[in-house]
């Protein structure tokens, strides 16, 4: 009866084994990497063009104007929200304070997919409203990066909020409405804003123009915009809030 030899896998052969299977996944991962962000961006295109949409039906009644409800703050995602909320499919409820709370919690199309910080610190809202929407030219052009947060709210350096309609907005196409404030789908280092990491007060990072933000035109179309394709603020920055000009300029070149 003829002797059965059992042949098993030497250390050498595991070890190449072993070594294509890394070369592979090496090959791989990137493009499931690639895969996943892809469609991450499609998601996030498809909730600022329900925003957009959002907006538009917004203006169309309340004949033409944008929202402004008076609080130099509203460019601000905990703030934008309440206005357009209806119109999202989120009823509003009264706290019986003066402010309001979402009847759906936190709907899925105001947070990014990518956007890793958002979530638990923006009030789960990736996106900010334009403040050149519900100010003037001349306020937008006198607004400063340095205290941009505090500058909406301050007397003397756009407090005054000044309502804005569709019929003021020269470029619609080129006039972003909303837009995400970190470069979450494409960046060679860590997220940053349009300032980028500050090197010091009021000085923004030249990390600033690192990547590009999924933004929303005035017309309603949504694209992924690299930051430097955008026209720079006065402070030289991908800032579409305090793009020169206000409606009445636009954010990107032809």
């Amino acid at each position: 009866m003829p002797v059965r030899i059992h042949r098993a896998f030497t250390l050498i052969e595991l070890l190449v084994v072993v070594a294509l299977v890394a070369i592979l996944a090496a090959l791989l991962f990137p493009v499931f990497a690639r895969a996943r962000e892809a469609g991450r961006r499609t998601a996030c295109l498809s909730n600022q063009r329900q925003l957009g949409m959002a907006f538009l039906l917004y203006a169309q009644d309340h004949d033409g104007a944008y929202p402004n409800t008076g609080d130099p703050y509203l460019w601000v995602g905990k703030r934008f929200r309440w206005p357009v909320m209806p119109y999202v499919g989120a009823g509003l409820k009264d706290r019986g304070d003066g402010t309001f709370s979402s009847t759906s919690g936190r709907p899925s199309i105001l947070l990014c997919p990518s956007d890793t910080i958002a979530g638990a610190g923006y009030d789960a809202t990736s996106y900010g409203y334009s403040a050149a929407f519900y100010h003037t030219a001349e306020q937008i052009d006198a607004m400063e990066i340095r205290n941009v947060r505090l500058a909406l709210g301050t007397p003397g350096a756009g407090a005054v909020c000044v309502t804005r309609t569709d019929a003021d907005v020269a470029f619609p196409s080129r006039k972003i409405l909303l837009g995400e404030y970190f470069n979450s789908h494409q960046r060679t280092r860590g997220p940053v804003g349009y300032w980028g990491t500050l090197a010091g007060p009021g000085t923004p990072g030249p990390d600033r123009w690192d990547g590009g933000r999924v933004v929303v035109f005035a017309d309603g179309h949504a694209a992924f915009v690299q930051a430097r394709r955008q026209r720079p603020s006065r402070q030289d920055c991908p800032d579409f809030h305090l793009t020169p000009g206000g409606v009445d300029g636009v954010d990107i070149d032809p």
